[in-house]
């Protein structure tokens, strides 16, 4: 499996290489399908009397969804051995969740003979949450910024995939999140698919359409 380290603020020494090496033995066990591991070191200082940290973020790609998990703590050593862990137990999940779902199918499933979706529940998103979508009411702090707040929003920006909702739970099951954001692939709604207690999903769809995958492209 190729490997790819980059520093942002921080300098790549051959010690940490060699530990990275070492560490992701146990990612490929559990990726065997695995074709690049990318490692990313961020420094972060701030100006509010915070002590400084590294943030080590891990992206697994190969013949598959993308895989990503990150940790942050002062030493990189440490943020890495988090963020291998979280990597790893998410991979670890992942294939015992395809191994049980061949033998005991559970969690959000189709129905093809009534065309229900059986095990997640479809629930329409508030009022008061799609006028803040709408409006941008919702506070947001980007990285740049170095003021002080108790809460900080980090953004990211991605393209518009269109999946089905059993697609979107193995999705989210392999980065590691409580909730991802998807295009319903039969209905053309911005949805979003959310985990609940135990195996149990949730699904919270926009009524309005997105446009068609083949707009987007050309």
């Amino acid at each position: 499996m190729e490997t790819s380290i980059v520093g942002v603020g921080v300098g790549i020494t051959d010690r940490f290489r060699s530990v990275v090496e070492e560490k992701i033995a146990r990612i490929q066990t559990l990726a065997s399908r695995a074709q690049r591991l990318d490692v990313k070191v961020t420094h972060r200082v701030y100006r509010n009397g915070r002590v400084p940290d590294e943030t080590v973020e891990l992206t697994l790609v190969g013949k598959g969804p993308v895989v990503r998990a990150e940790a942050t703590d002062g030493d990189k050593f440490v943020a890495l051995d988090l963020a291998v862990d979280k990597m790893s137990e998410q991979l670890r999940r992942a294939k015992e969740k395809r191994v049980d779902g061949r033998h005991h199918p559970r969690g959000a499933h189709f129905e093809k003979g009534s065309g229900a979706l059986e095990g997640i529940d479809v629930l329409p998103a508030s009022a008061d949450v799609l006028h803040a979508v709408a409006t941008g009411s919702v506070p947001i702090q980007n990285d740049e910024e170095e003021a002080y707040s108790p809460v900080v929003i980090r953004t990211k920006s991605f393209d518009a995939e269109w999946m089905t909702v059993e697609e979107a739970v193995d999705r989210m099951e392999l980065v590691g999140h409580d909730f991802f954001l998807f295009v319903d692939v039969r209905t053309d709604h911005p949805s979003v698919v959310y985990r609940r207690k135990g195996w149990d999903y949730g699904v919270i769809a926009l009524s309005t359409q997105a446009p068609p995958a083949e707009a987007l492209a050309s």
